[in-house]
């Protein structure tokens, strides 16, 4: 991969040494769900347009590893696709956050899947299983399904295969990451076209995310419950994002601020340093004030610009029309 970075690493030195930054760059380049026990539609036939957002399990006949048969056990995606066209056949599976133990769907999830497709791009909103019952790497594999299932039916949803994106808020965002430093590039003689399809996302949207799980800048919360009260230590350090970093890492942006009281800075400033280190193109915007959890802010005067900073990025990379 091309290092494309533009700035250099005494700058991420500069945020080691607690120095506020606004718009930091590195590089260039609500739908209707299914209510509790009502079944899920198990194809993509059913998918509609204009914000309407149709759900499916992602495993019609039953997601591995399952431990019940509740709707908590049953992974599921929510598509969303454009009333305009969508010029650039993006695609971004949605990963709301919640500390892994439950998902905030509507501001995290469902808002969100609206806002892309007002600027003619595809959503799929994610329901992962969560803990306690489920710990890694069941929220991984259920990831690394949505966006298979997006690649395998690429074209039935108007977008490329090598145009899906994955988005993550907060614990979500950790997910997210994990995703982006995790992936496979599928199963070619798996019985299961979807199974074909390689897992890696095109790029990344980490918001406010959990990226670590070493101190002293964890959230504890994600990490009890993605694996457990007392994880293997090897685990907590393959699952801290930061970490696991390449140049096959995709593309990232990357948003949060710096007085957030529940997920510490620092875990994008780490994943942030981590890139520019490897040559991955990046871009990292650290607001001075906002409270974790904010969404895309539409009534925040403190943040609400950051998702315009995002589709300017999405623009300039290809992955959203400049008239959107």
């Amino acid at each position: 991969m091309v290092n494309d970075a533009a700035w250099n690493g005494g700058l991420v030195r500069n945020f080691l040494c607690g120095l506020v930054v606004v718009g930091v760059v590195c590089g260039t380049g609500f739908g209707q769900v299914a209510a509790a026990g009502a079944p899920l539609p198990s194809t993509v036939s059913a998918v509609s347009q204009g914000g309407a957002g149709k759900t499916m399990l992602l495993w019609p006949s039953g997601a591995p590893g399952a431990l019940g048969d509740e709707d908590i056990d049953k992974p599921t995606l929510t598509v969303f696709l454009p009333v305009a066209a969508n010029a650039t056949k993006t695609g971004v599976v949605v990963a709301p956050g919640g500390g892994y133990q439950h998902l905030s769907m509507d501001k995290e999830g469902f808002a969100v899947a609206r806002w892309l497709n007002e600027r003619g791009v595809a959503a799929f909103v994610l329901q992962y299983r969560l803990g306690p019952k489920y710990h890694h790497p069941v929220e991984l594999e259920d990831a690394q399904r949505a966006i298979r299932t997006v690649r395998a039916h690429a074209a039935e949803y108007g977008v490329s295969t090598d145009h899906i994106g994955m988005w993550g808020f907060s614990a979500g965002g950790h997910l997210t990451a994990t995703a982006g430093t995790k992936f496979d590039a599928g199963k070619a003689d798996a019985s299961d076209v979807i199974e074909q399809q390689g897992s890696r996302p095109d790029f990344l949207v980490l918001a406010y995310p959990v990226i670590t799980f070493k101190e002293p800048d964890l959230h504890r919360g994600s990490l009890k419950y993605l694996l457990g009260e007392t994880p293997d230590p090897a685990l907590v350090d393959s699952l801290s994002a930061e970490t696991q970093v390449t140049r096959d890492t995709p593309p990232t942006f990357i948003f949060t601020t710096t007085d957030d009281k529940t997920v510490s800075v620092m875990n994008s400033v780490m994943f942030y340093s981590a890139l520019v280190k490897v040559g991955v193109p990046a871009e990292m915007h650290i607001f001075q004030h906002g409270a974790h959890g904010a969404g895309l802010a539409p009534t925040n005067p403190q943040l609400s610009d950051w998702p315009d900073l995002l589709a300017k990025w999405m623009r300039e990379r290809g992955y959203m029309a400049a008239s959107q």
